[in-house]
């Protein structure tokens, strides 16, 4: 039976997820007004936006030796606040020479929150003694929601107004959670898997870390080109257009309101399993749609297999590390951004070279690989450092 101080921490990491998701979307959905504000074009842009990914995986790493000595919690009072800072700032940011070392601090805390609140949902997890970590990408995936609702309802503000606003209530949550996530000795479960320095062998998280990333190439292709896929290849309307990233993300938080009791009732390999299946299946039918209705069903066919494979990547990666030094997390979410940066030059790069339709035959064969990784996420015993 969770204790008063589980269920503290439960509801704590549930307001940092929601906090990440709502300051993420700030900021993402905004790329078009930032880009038309400093007058770049589309190569200058996608310069300047690879400085998230690039940094996020630097923190994410920093993340790690970081929480390994002082804890998770601690890691996310400071990055946390400084991710809200950042969204803050890129809406003021009057010039691209400013704008740059704005993006350069939200990449660093971004990465540094994405590692400390995939920390603390696995110690809360293992405090529960349940799956629950299906239900923390969730919050994060409403609130990201509601982040992109909040910039269409506030479109004639000006920018730096619809960018603060909801910052406000980023650092509200931030400073309320922060009182009460897992302290570093409540996400210690024992001390036998890595020693003081932080050691961890990679070889029982290569599994892992390769399915985070061709999860990430997946999302980063659906992300970055769906609106050309609908435009170009089904030829659709200014109004049906938006419709599949509205289908990709529907689902994808569909399954993750039922995905912890999937995983209970079937374990996380079988689930990560039909995931990849079901990814396969969506995108076989994004390269194959011959209509704009079929089209976005494949698009939610995608999101919904995908949806599985984070959670329960870094649910395995805290199986595996009961310690809870994080090291193990902070280094599978370093392929977050590892297939996001990947998933956006290969699609691309194969789009200009060939056609839309063989883009997306890319992520199809890499969603098809995490069927064979799903072993990797069967329960097993630490391993010894």
């Amino acid at each position: 039976m969770p204790s008063l101080r589980d269920r503290q921490a439960r509801l704590a990491a549930y307001v940092v997820y929601g906090v990440q998701g709502l300051s993420f979307a700030s900021l993402l959905i905004q790329v078009a007004n930032l880009q038309a504000k400093h007058g770049l074009d589309e190569g200058t842009l996608t310069a300047v936006l690879l400085i998230v990914p690039v940094f996020a995986g630097v923190g994410s790493v920093a993340a790690g030796a970081f929480a390994t000595r002082f804890g998770s919690g601690l890691l996310l009072r400071v990055a946390q606040p400084a991710v809200a800072v950042a969204v803050v700032l890129a809406g003021l940011a009057p010039s691209v020479p400013l704008l740059i070392p704005v993006l350069l601090l939200f990449g660093l805390a971004v990465g540094a929150v994405d590692a400390g609140m995939n920390m603390q949902g696995v110690a809360v997890e293992r405090r529960y003694g349940v799956e629950v970590l299906n239900g923390f990408h969730c919050v994060w995936s409403v609130l990201g929601m509601a982040g992109a609702l909040w910039a269409a309802a506030a479109a004639d503000l000006p920018l730096p107004l619809i960018m603060a606003l909801p910052m406000v209530l980023a650092v509200a949550g931030s400073l309320y959670a922060g009182r009460h996530l897992c302290t570093a000795e409540e996400e210690k479960a024992d001390e036998t898997t890595v020693t003081p320095t932080g050691r961890f062998p990679w070889r029982p998280i290569i599994p892992l870390c390769l399915a985070m990333s061709f999860l990430y190439v997946g999302d980063a292709a659906v992300s970055n080109f769906n609106t050309v896929f609908m435009k170009e290849v089904l030829e659709a309307g200014p109004r049906v257009i938006p419709l599949a990233y509205v289908a990709y993300q529907a689902t994808t938080l569909a399954v993750r309101l039922g995905g912890d009791l999937l995983v209970r009732r079937y374990g996380p390999a079988a689930i990560v399993r039909i995931g990849g299946l079901i990814a396969t299946a969506g995108l076989l039918g994004v390269v194959l749609a011959p209509n704009q209705p079929l089209g976005i069903v494949a698009f939610g066919l995608t999101g919904m297999g995908l949806a599985v494979v984070a959670p329960q990547s870094f649910s395995a990666a805290g199986r595996l590390d009961p310690a809870g030094t994080g090291v193990a997390i902070a280094r599978v979410n370093l392929f977050n951004y590892v297939g996001f940066i990947a998933g956006a030059a290969l699609v691309g790069g194969i789009a200009e070279a060939a056609d839309m339709r063989v883009a997306f035959a890319a992520p199809l064969v890499l969603a098809a690989a995490i069927i064979v990784l799903a072993p990797g996420f069967q329960p097993r015993q630490a391993v010894p450092a």
